[in-house]
């Protein structure tokens, strides 16, 4: 089984990394109108095969592993997702910490040339639950702030650091920092947020329609 699911795991990421070069393509080109119309056809081919087995929209995926958080089709790190930037990210669970890197392209872009400060929150969102999870204190935002202090520009590397604060039963606070990777010193925006992990009877109806144990979200996820 395990063996499956690996093999699995290395067709949805060659898939999403193909997509997310369609994707880029798509936002970016300026072919002739014959060549649109010809990508359209090929994109319904591919939508078609693609659809003949497919789950449900509450379902987690095979590939998953909601019991530490892990979501392929992450829209922020899942390797197989089209809209994923994506993010790598290394968690340091005895510093209550991880570290995020991400280029973030076309298809993310907000004003001309930068990226969309939407884009932004959801990566800002991520390392901060992701930073109070790996140190054990699972929980679903609860506020989250973001405050930009500069644009950020397309196509350049970026560090996202969270780190988590106060513990306070089921509540955590946690803080972020995005930084350019050749400007450390300059911060371009960063993040507050309250974390509430969800008794384990509020998670069973919350996540009820998966069929599945929702560890990572919590109370019960103290060794994830």
């Amino acid at each position: 089984m395990a063996e499956d699911r690996a093999a699995r795991r290395d067709a949805v990421g060659a898939l999403g990394d193909a997509l997310r070069d369609l994707v880029d393509a798509a936002v970016r080109t300026e072919v002739p109108i014959p060549d649109l119309e010809k990508a359209a056809l090929l994109a319904g081919e591919i939508t078609q095969l693609l659809r003949a087995d497919l789950r449900e929209v509450h379902e987690i995926a095979s590939v998953d592993d909601p019991e530490i958080g892990e979501r392929w089709y992450s829209p922020v790190y899942g390797p197989g997702s089209p809209v994923a930037p994506p993010m790598l990210v290394e968690d340091f669970p005895d510093e209550g910490r991880c570290v995020g890197r991400v280029t973030v392209g076309k298809k993310h872009e907000g004003p001309p040339g930068l990226v969309h400060g939407g884009v932004l929150a959801i990566l800002l969102d991520h390392v901060l639950a992701r930073s109070a999870r790996a140190a054990g204190h699972g929980g679903l935002t609860a506020t989250l702030t973001v405050t930009y202090r500069r644009p950020v520009h397309l196509g350049v590397p970026l560090v996202l650091t969270g780190r988590l604060g106060s513990v306070d039963g089921r509540r955590a606070t946690a803080t972020a920092r995005l930084v350019a990777e050749d400007d450390p010193a300059t911060t371009l925006a960063e993040g507050e947020a309250v974390l509430v992990a969800l008794r384990s009877e509020r998670a069973s109806e919350v996540f009820a329609k998966t069929g599945r144990a929702v560890g990572a979200w919590t109370t019960r996820s103290s060794d994830g």
